[in-house]
C-alpha cells in the first residue's frame, strides 16, 4: 500500500478540522494519522493512489464551515505502515510556521442551546465551548493550536470531559477548550481589590442580576477583556457610567439578549441580523425603533445621533447575565479614558473600582487582548463599513497573498493603531491596538508584537513605517530595526492609505489607471505639510498627487482636532473674512492669539477631516469635541435629515464653476457656504449641500483625467450618507472601490505600508516652493528619512 501526505493551511486549527478528516478517514477505512503543526494541518495515510485523489478531494468538500482554506496539496512519499487512523498530537518545531491564527468565534446555537437546558450537564456553565465555538486568538501562547498552547493548559479535563474529548460521536471530539463545571473555569466575585464576595457560579450571578437592578456599575471578564456593565434605562446610573470613565458624550453600546429583542427595538435588516449572529458576532450599528424609547435612556446612551451600537452575547457569561437581567445593557470596554481595554486580573482589580461598583474576574488568562469589533451597514446602498476591526475579524487576513516568503513588518500609524506582519507567505492585520498617544496602548502595542514575532520565531528582516517621525509606530519601528538588524523603509501615510485599497479590491495590477480618493484628518505629506484631502492616480505601479484640497493654516497643534472652531477659524482666514458667528464663539484675547498664529503659520493642511469640523462649527453644531469624529458626525446626521425627506436631490455645489483647473478650492468652498449662512438656509440644507459637493469631486477629477475606476480610503468615509450618496451618483458612470475586511480609517496603514513596499510601488515626488506651500527642495524630502533615523 502506497503513503500518501496531504498539508493544508489556512484557518485550519481550531475549527474542527482534525474530527473532520479523523470522521472521514474511518468512513473510508483509512490507516494513518492527523496532526497540528505550526505550518498547518497535515495528514499520513495508506491508500491507492485513486482512494488519496478520492480522500484529499473529500476533504476540501468537507472543510468545516468555520475554517478557510488557502492551500492544500497531495503528496506521494516513502512507505510507511500503519494500523489505524488516530489523531496525534506532537509539535513538531522544525516545521515551517505558517499556519493562521483562528479568531475567537462566538457562542454557537448547539452551546447556547445547551446553556439553557436544565437537563444537560453544563446548565448555566458560564465557559461552554465546542469545536465550532470560543475562543482561539486570544487564548493563544503557541503553535500550533493545541490545548497545552493556550490558557487552558492550566485545566485538567475531568473524566467526564475526556471522554466526550475522546469520543468519535460527540460535537466536543479533539475540542481544546472543552471544560465543565467540575473542571473548568472559575467566576470570582470582587467588592474591593482583595475581598471576594463570591466564587460559586449561581451565587455570582444573582449578586449581578441584582446590582444592576439597583443601578451600579459592574467589570465583567470577557473574551479579549473587561467589559462595564450597567442598566441601559438607567440615566442615573449612565451618567455616573460618564463622569468616571471621563467620557462626556462619546456614545456606548447596547447588549440585548437575543436577536428577537433587537428586532423589537431597531430597524434591522438581513444583513445587519447575519452580522450580528455571525461567529464575529460585532456591534452593529442599527436605526432605532420607536419602541427603543421606552427601553433605554437614547439620549443619555447615543448623545445627538441616530444610530446605537447594538450586540448579542457573544459568549455564554455575557449571555446568563443578559438573559438573567432581561433588559438591555450598555457594555462597553472597560479603560480609564484615553487607555486601551483592560485584560490583565491585576490591573481590573487595582484600577477599575475607579469606575465599577464591583469586578467580576475568572482565572482563565487572556493572552492577547482584544476590544470588541463595529460595523455599519449604509442605509441606501448597504455598504458594509468597519469601524474598529478585532474580536472575531482580527489577525488572520486572507485577501492578499504576499510576493515573498522572507519577514515584513510593517508598524501603522498613530491614532488607530495596527501592526501587520508578513511571513511565510502569509499576512496577519493585528487587531486594533488603541491610539499611540497613551502609554499604556504603546506597552499594549509592544506586549502584542513581542507575542507574534515570538509565535512565529520570526526575525523581520524589513520595517516599514509612517515617514512621520514623531508617531510611537514610527520610532519603535527604527527600535526594531536595531534590534534586528533590519532595514527601514517610510512610506507616506495616504499612499499607504491607498496601497491599502488597491490591494483589497485586488486593482495592484490592474492596467488602466485608479483614481485614489483618500481623505482623513491628518497625515505628514511629502511636502511637510499635514495631507488629508488628497487625489491619486495609480498607473504601472506608480502613485501620484494629481490634486488636493487647497492649503489652509493649521495652528495649535492637536488642539486643532479638539476643537471644530479652531478649524473653521484657519479655513475662513483664506477667505479674508472674519464672520461673527465665528468670533462670538472665542474670547477676545483667544480671537487675538488665534489670529496672530495663523497670521505667522508657516504649516498648512489640506484636510478634509478638519474642513468637516469647520463647517459643523460654522453651522453651530459643535464648536468643541470630546471624542475624535464627533463633529462631523452631527454634521452628517444634519445632512440626513435632509436628504430622509428630499433624497439625494441636490444639484447645487459649493464649488459648482470648478472644472479641475487648478487644486480644490477650499477658500470658495467656504466662501459659498458662508453665504448660505447669511441668507437664513436651514442647517440640514447646507449640511447636505456640503456633502453633496464632497460627492461631486471625484466625479470630476476622474472626468478631467479620463479614470474610470475610483477607490476611497480614510476615516471621512466612515461616514455612511457619503458612501451612499457617492455611489448612487456614479452609479453606471465609474467602477467604485471600498475597502472590504479593513476600516478605512487608519487601522488599514500598516496593511498598505506592507503592501507599498513588497510591490516596490513607486511615488512621484511633491516638492514645495519658498512661498511655503510646496516645500524647498527635492533634496529636502529625502531629509524626513535621516530626521526620523
Amino acid at each position: 500500500m502506497e503513503t500518501y501526505h496531504i498539508h493544508i493551511n489556512g484557518i485550519v486549527q481550531g475549527v474542527g478540522f482534525r474530527p473532520m478528516i479523523y470522521h472521514l478517514a474511518k468512513k473510508l477505512n483509512l490507516n494513518g494519522y492527523v496532526k497540528n503543526d505550526s505550518n498547518g494541518v497535515n495528514v499520513f495515510f495508506n491508500a491507492s493512489y485513486d482512494e488519496a485523489d478520492a480522500f484529499f478531494k473529500r476533504i476540501k468538500l468537507a472543510a468545516p464551515e468555520k475554517s478557510k482554506i488557502i492551500s492544500a496539496k497531495l503528496f506521494r512519499i516513502t512507505d510507511q505502515s500503519y494500523v489505524d487512523f488516530t489523531i496525534l498530537v506532537q509539535d513538531n518545531n522544525a516545521c515551517e510556521k505558517q499556519v493562521l491564527l483562528s479568531p475567537d468565534m462566538a457562542l454557537c446555537p448547539d452551546c447556547r442551546a445547551e446553556l439553557h437546558d436544565a437537563g444537560n450537564r453544563r446548565y448555566r456553565y458560564p465557559f461552554i465551548t465546542c469545536t465550532q465555538c470560543g475562543p482561539r486568538y486570544s487564548i493563544m501562547n503557541g503553535l500550533p493550536y493545541e490545548r497545552h498552547t493556550t490558557a487552558m493548559q492550566a485545566f485538567t479535563m475531568c473524566e467526564t470531559c475526556k471522554a466526550e474529548y475522546l469520543d468519535i460521536n460527540d460535537r466536543r471530539f479533539f475540542s481544546q477548550t472543552n471544560s465543565c463545571v467540575d473542571c473548568g473555569i472559575k467566576l470570582s466575585l470582587y467588592k474591593d481589590a482583595s475581598t471576594i464576595i463570591a466564587n460559586d457560579t449561581e451565587a455570582v450571578l444573582s449578586h449581578i442580576k441584582n446590582y444592576l437592578r439597583q443601578g451600579k456599575i459592574i467589570a465583567v471578564k470577557g473574551i479579549g477583556g473587561y467589559l462595564l456593565l450597567c442598566d441601559a434605562n438607567n440615566l442615573q446610573a449612565i451618567q455616573i457610567l460618564r463622569a468616571r470613565k471621563y467620557r462626556p458624550s462619546k456614545p456606548f453600546a447596547i447588549l440585548y439578549p437575543c436577536i428577537k429583542s433587537v428586532q423589537n427595538s431597531f430597524e434591522l435588516n438581513e444583513q445587519e441580523q447575519e452580522l450580528l449572529e455571525s461567529p464575529a458576532a460585532p456591534i452593529v450599528l442599527l436605526a432605532l425603533k420607536q419602541t427603543a424609547f421606552y427601553e433605554l435612556a437614547v439620549k443619555g446612551i447615543i448623545p445627538g445621533l441616530e444610530r446605537m451600537g447594538v450586540m448579542i452575547p457573544y459568549n455564554p457569561l455575557l449571555d446568563l447575565i443578559s438573559n438573567d437581567f432581561g433588559k438591555p445593557l450598555i457594555a462597553t470596554s472597560a479603560n480609564i479614558s484615553g487607555s486601551p481595554i483592560i485584560y490583565k486580573d491585576d490591573d481590573a482589580l487595582n484600577y477599575l473600582f475607579e469606575i465599577a461598583d464591583c469586578v467580576v474576574s475568572n482565572n482563565r488568562e487572556i493572552i492577547t487582548p482584544q476590544d470588541d469589533s463595529v460595523v455599519q451597514v449604509s442605509k441606501y446602498t448597504h455598504q458594509q463599513i468597519i469601524f474598529r476591526r478585532s474580536r472575531g475579524y482580527a489577525p488572520s487576513f486572507l485577501d492578499y497573498q504576499p510576493q515573498t516568503k522572507s519577514g515584513i513588518l510593517s508598524t501603522g500609524a498613530f491614532l488607530k493603531s495596527s501592526f501587520t506582519l508578513a511571513v511565510n507567505g502569509n499576512v496577519f492585520v493585528s487587531q486594533f491596538l488603541g491610539s499611540g498617544e497613551s502609554f499604556e496602548s504603546q506597552l499594549m502595542y509592544r506586549q502584542t508584537l513581542e507575542h507574534w514575532l515570538q509565535m512565529y520565531t520570526v526575525k523581520p528582516e524589513v520595517i516599514v513605517a509612517d515617514m512621520h517621525p514623531g508617531y510611537f509606530s514610527t520610532e519603535y519601528a527604527l527600535e526594531l530595526a536595531e534590534k534586528f538588524d533590519a532595514e527601514v523603509k517610510l512610506v507616506q501615510h495616504h499612499e499607504a492609505h491607498f496601497a491599502a485599497v488597491l490591494a483589497e479590491n485586488k486593482l495592484l495590477r490592474k492596467k488602466d489607471p485608479v483614481l485614489g480618493v483618500i481623505w482623513d484628518g491628518t497625515g505628514l505629506g511629502t511636502d511637510r505639510n499635514i495631507w488629508g484631502g488628497e487625489f491619486f492616480k495609480y498607473e504601472n505601479n506608480q502613485m501620484e498627487r494629481v490634486n488636493h484640497f487647497d492649503y489652509f493654516p493649521t495652528v495649535a497643534g492637536d488642539k486643532t482636532a479638539l476643537e471644530p472652531r479652531i478649524a473653521a477659524l484657519c479655513a475662513v482666514s483664506e477667505s479674508g473674512r472674519r464672520p461673527s458667528i465665528l468670533k462670538e464663539k472665542f474670547t477676545g484675547a483667544e480671537w487675538n492669539n488665534y489670529h496672530a498664529l495663523i497670521r505667522s503659520a508657516n504649516l498648512f493642511t489640506s484636510s478634509v477631516g478638519r474642513i468637516f469640523d469647520a463647517v459643523a462649527s460654522l453651522l453651530g453644531i459643535c464648536d468643541k469635541q470630546s471624542y475624535e469624529g464627533e463633529a462631523a458626525m452631527y454634521l452628517q446626521r444634519a445632512a440626513a435629515a435632509y436628504v430622509d425627506e428630499n433624497g439625494f436631490n441636490m444639484d447645487e455645489s459649493y464649488v459648482k464653476e470648478w472644472k479641475a483647473d487648478g487644486l480644490v478650492p477650499t477658500e470658495v468652498l467656504i466662501r459659498n457656504l458662508l453665504a448660505d449662512i447669511n441668507s437664513g438656509k436651514p442647517i440640514s440644507y447646507i449640511a447636505a449641500k456640503f456633502h453633496y459637493t464632497m460627492v461631486c469631486l471625484p466625479g470630476i477629477i476622474a472626468g478631467d483625467l479620463n479614470i474610470q475606476h475610483i477607490c476611497f480610503s480614510g476615516g471621512v468615509f466612515q461616514n455612511a450618507l457619503l458612501v451612499d450618496w457617492i455611489k448612487t451618483a456614479y452609479e453606471g458612470k465609474y467602477q467604485l472601490y471600498f475597502h472590504i475586511n479593513l476600516s478605512p480609517n487608519d487601522e488599514n496603514i500598516s496593511f498598505g505600508q506592507l503592501v507599498y513596499d513588497e510591490n516596490g510601488i513607486k511615488s512621484k515626488p511633491v516638492v514645495r516652493d519658498t512661498s511655503g506651500r510646496e516645500n524647498i527642495n527635492k533634496e529636502d524630502i529625502n531629509d524626513l528619512y535621516d530626521l526620523a533615523l
